[in-house]
């Protein structure tokens, strides 16, 4: 990253150390610091400077999970009976804290019903799901901004799919298989250039997977499992890969527990092989 481009970003110290100072903001002081100035601003939200932290091993992962919310957390108007309502939460290890993210756009009380979520380049996206009211299936895209500390809509989805599988890599998220607004099962993906905002589509695999899941290892993304149309909940027990470099899909065979659900139990152990978190 060139430090010239940020001169003087804290007065009477050489630029190189006013990078170094900033460099080491933990993403939480992010939102406060980039008020200070324009240049902090425009240094706080650059895609380089992301990057620059990451490479320092200035950045942390957190867990972003959707869970249900319970009693004074929910939020007005959320839906009445015993249906549970969702909420999007966060947790940071490094400082061992948990918080709720604002709700997102269009969707006060909680975020679509069986969306999926990605990290990409810091940032936390959120894709398809039902809406939770009416339970159609949504195309809404969803990106937030831990900078800054808020939501911004991104490009809607191609075309609704629900119980898909979704994966990032290189600034791009992936969405693969899953099923339709007829229930039909899907072989075709797209990918989404989250900088540019824009959808690109991909080859389609071999065979439908509904229910699949995606996992992403070194410079390939992985759909485990699903099934087709006519072989409702007949988990396959293998896997089509994406390559990223060649843009081609390749099936392996015995890569899951034929019968199993892949649906979050998906992992990557040490050797860099497919496991699952359930047991027996």
């Amino acid at each position: 990253m060139e430090t010239a481009m940020f001169t003087e970003l804290i007065p009477s110290l050489p630029q190189e150390l006013g990078l170094e100072c900033m460099t080491r903001l933990p993403y939480t002081a992010h939102r406060v610091a980039s008020q200070v100035c324009k240049q902090w601003c425009d240094l706080l939200e650059s895609k380089d400077f992301y990057y620059h932290r990451k490479r320092l091993g200035y950045t942390h992962e957190v867990a972003c999970l959707v869970q249900a919310v319970q009693g004074s957390d929910v939020l007005q108007g959320s839906k009445q009976g015993n249906s549970p309502c969702f909420g999007i939460t966060v947790l940071d290890s490094a400082s061992q804290t948990w918080e709720r993210l604002d709700p997102v756009p269009q969707y006060p009380s909680e975020p679509p019903l069986f969306c999926q979520l990605a990290s990409c380049e810091g940032k936390l996206v959120v894709m398809g799901g039902w809406d939770p009211v009416t339970y159609e299936q949504v195309s809404h895209v969803f990106v937030y901004d831990f900078t800054k500390r808020k939501w911004r809509e991104g490009r809607e989805m191609p075309s609704k799919r629900s119980f898909f599988a979704i994966g990032s890599h290189s600034g791009r998220v992936y969405v693969v298989g899953g099923h339709d607004e007829n229930k039909n099962a899907l072989k075709t993906g797209w990918v989404y250039d989250l900088s540019k905002d824009e959808w690109a589509e991909l080859a389609q695999m071999s065979q439908e997977r509904d229910e699949c899941e995606g996992v992403v290892i070194g410079d390939e993304f992985w759909v485990v499992s699903g099934y087709g149309t006519d072989n409702q909940g007949e988990f396959e027990g293998n896997a089509e890969v994406y390559e990223f470099g060649s843009g081609q899909w390749r099936q392996v065979k015995k890569a899951w527990i034929p019968g199993r659900c892949p649906r979050s139990c998906v992992g990557v152990g040490k050797d860099g092989k497919l496991m699952s978190y359930l047991k027996g």
